[in-house]
């Protein structure tokens, strides 16, 4: 009997989804999203999570909606019969046995990123100023979204921070513009995408126990650089990060698209850059080759430390690559406030300055955040995802006064202070196993009130992800502050 099923990878958001058999691995956020949304086309749906904990009122509604459900352990061990296409959920390793046995069938895998780009309305399809990087990112797009809206447009910051792709792309009142948050998981099975504008941050030493094979940095940096495949207008790099320049030089773009660096120093033609306190721009205005036009100057920013200077330079750089205005970017970039736990001041008390930083949960975002603090009581540790410390403890050991560990990687930092910072104390608070009268993290500010001394910054940059201890970086930095404020009366 001939198969009448219609050719997965030419449908779009108008087309007939009847009669695809499609699996979705992973119903977190943007998983549900794309089964909810697959299931409205008319697609058939079976979707599978190993992990049911606090998924299983959305495992109801999925079955309520039509989809096949199957939770718990072992479910996602083996692929369905009859399978048109696997959208994979962010995270979903490329060697998971799911995956493998569907690019041995021939089956497509999608990332949810690649089917929100499917499904755009041909006729009105906002455009994609898309950002990633190892650090920076959700800073670098939530500016972006104040500077879009600051110019009187529909904008949504989506995709890893946000509403999911799936979700933004369906809704019925259509966006004028997306600032596009993605991670490396989300690009790796992304290739259709042609984002108006990209920018790629920073690459350093993130989830390398993700990719496997004898250069895993050298896979995530190609995942990063795919961003930039098919971009129409600007990609947006790092001068001061010379791998952010070569994949740019390595993409297939769009015919007229230009490289546009950002720097924190004078600007050359076709950048963005400082000029003493003021974030100028000598990309997109007539006259770049003689003057630069005025941005915004650092005291519009709600910090001075060079990485977030260097994030608003990138969502400038994106905004004026799509036509906003000089002063749009200086009305959205005053108006703009950090999230919590990104260099959050939690207290000043007896000359002490107690700073939550629970975001930075990679060596590089540790050694960014390290960098505008001296001297700094460091607390760090966690899940170091196969990262390096030596670097960063290279970098910084002049300004530690201490460091407090905790967390199931810690020994990889001591080793490293052990090799570069010798005379630095440490104080290793363990990995967690305390009683109930006593939580981790009151341990670690306990330490950590005993090495610092008036006039220093006790910083949270764990150089780690949090899952060891603590159900997210978010609950980490909460649980710190907690910590703090009942340490100095302020609770």
């Amino acid at each position: 009997m001939a198969d009448h099923r219609p050719p997965v990878e030419s449908l779009g958001r108008r087309d007939a989804w009847e009669g695809v058999r499609a699996v979705v691995a992973g119903f977190g956020v943007s998983g549900f999203a794309a089964a909810d949304n697959l299931l409205h086309l008319g697609a058939t749906v079976t979707a599978l999570d190993e992990s049911p904990a606090g998924k299983e009122e959305k495992a109801e509604l999925l079955e309520v909606l039509g989809a096949s459900v199957r939770l718990g352990e072992g479910t996602t061990a083996v692929l369905p019969d009859d399978v048109d296409v696997l959208v994979a959920s962010p995270g979903w390793r490329p060697d998971a046995p799911l995956l493998a046995q569907a690019r041995a069938r021939g089956v497509p895998v999608w990332s949810e990123v690649e089917l929100a780009w499917r499904l755009r309305d041909p006729e009105s399809a906002a455009p994609w100023l898309a950002v990633t990087g190892t650090n920076g990112k959700s800073t670098t797009v939530l500016m972006l979204d104040a500077i879009l809206r600051a110019a009187g447009l529909a904008s949504v910051a989506a995709g890893n921070i946000g509403l999911p792709l799936v979700e933004v792309v369906m809704d019925p009142a259509p966006y004028d513009v997306l600032a596009v948050e993605l991670s490396s998981f989300q690009l790796h099975d992304t290739r259709s995408m042609a984002a108006e504008s990209a920018a790629v941050l920073n690459i350093a030493e993130d989830h390398l126990d993700w990719y496997a094979g004898p250069d895993p940095l050298g896979a995530y940096a190609a995942d990063k650089g795919r961003i930039y495949e098919n971009v129409q207008r600007a990609c947006v790099y790092n001068v001061a990060d010379p791998e952010t320049e070569r994949l740019v030089r390595e993409a297939d773009v769009q015919e007229g698209a230009r490289a546009v660096g950002f720097t924190l120093g004078m600007p050359g033609v076709g950048m963005l850059g400082l000029v003493e306190d003021i974030l100028v721009d000598r990309a997109f205005i007539e006259e770049r080759g003689t003057s630069a036009a005025e941005l915004c100057t650092i005291d519009d920013l709600p910090g001075s430390s060079p990485h977030l200077v260097a994030d608003a330079l990138a969502a400038a750089a994106l905004a004026r690559a799509h036509g906003v205005s000089q002063q749009a970017v200086r009305d959205g970039l005053r108006g703009f406030r950090l999230e919590p736990h990104r260099t959050e001041v939690v207290a000043e008390h007896a000359g002490i300055t107690w700073v939550d930083d629970s975001k930075a949960t990679n060596p590089h975002a540790a050694l960014a955040s390290l960098q505008a603090h001296d001297p700094v009581v460091w607390i760090a540790g966690g899940l170091a995802k196969g990262a390096s410390f030596d670097g960063l403890v290279r970098a910084v050991r002049d300004r530690l006064r201490g460091v407090v560990l905790l967390g199931r990687d810690r020994a990889v930092i001591a080793e490293a202070l052990a090799r570069h910072a010798p005379d630095v104390p440490v104080i290793d608070v363990g990995a967690g196993e305390t009683g109930p009268e006593q939580a981790p993290m009151e341990r670690v500010v306990e330490a950590a009130a005993t090495l610092a001394r008036p006039g220093d910054t006790v910083l949270l940059a764990p150089g780690c992800a949090s899952m060891d201890l603590f159900p997210s970086y978010a609950d980490r930095g909460e649980q710190f502050a907690a910590a703090v404020r009942r340490r100095t009366g302020r609770d």
